[in-house]
């Protein structure tokens, strides 16, 4: 039991990271000359990245991008408060109502990045021909899928006696 309860813990540590290197990274989209993340964009000028405001319009809803942002930035808040749980609930909670709440806690990190993610993919860039979603955004869909085996590794652990 001691050994899955490792590796809970490290998978949970790793969608940590997962979803503060998609939030922070700046490669949500790219192209040859220009890399945009949910805060800012970085334009290749003369062999320097220069820092620009991301662009605003139509074409880049500025309700959707605050909805990407602070879904993301839940998402993180969400995890990192499940790690802390699940290390207290290990001392604290009798058998059987463990791990619960770190359940909970990831599985709304797993709503917010895949709510994140998903409006990135209806709301931006559908015009853009010449570009690609960079490694933030499929990191960002990873950490979904990571999270969300994570929660649902919780809710089966509850039922174990540790």
């Amino acid at each position: 039991m001691l050994i899955l309860l490792a590796a809970i813990f490290a998978l949970h540590i790793i969608c940590i990271i997962l979803l503060l290197v998609a939030t922070i990274d700046n490669a949500w989209w790219m192209t040859d000359t220009i890399s945009t993340d949910i805060w800012a964009r970085w334009i290749l000028q003369n062999g320097v990245w220069n820092y620009t405001d991301l662009p605003t319009g139509a074409h880049y809803p500025k309700d959707y991008l605050q909805a990407v942002q602070a879904s993301s930035v839940l998402a993180c808040i969400f995890s990192i408060l499940g790690i802390f749980v699940f290390v207290a609930q290990l001392f604290t909670l009798n058998k059987g109502q463990r791990f619960t709440i770190s359940g909970i806690f990831q599985f709304l990190a797993c709503l917010c990045i895949m709510i994140a993610a998903s409006i990135y993919t209806d709301r931006f860039h559908l015009i853009e021909n010449n570009g690609w979603y960079g490694h933030s955004f499929i990191l960002a869909w990873i950490a979904f899928a990571l999270t969300f085996i994570s929660s649902i590794t919780y809710f089966v652990l509850r039922k174990k006696t540790a």
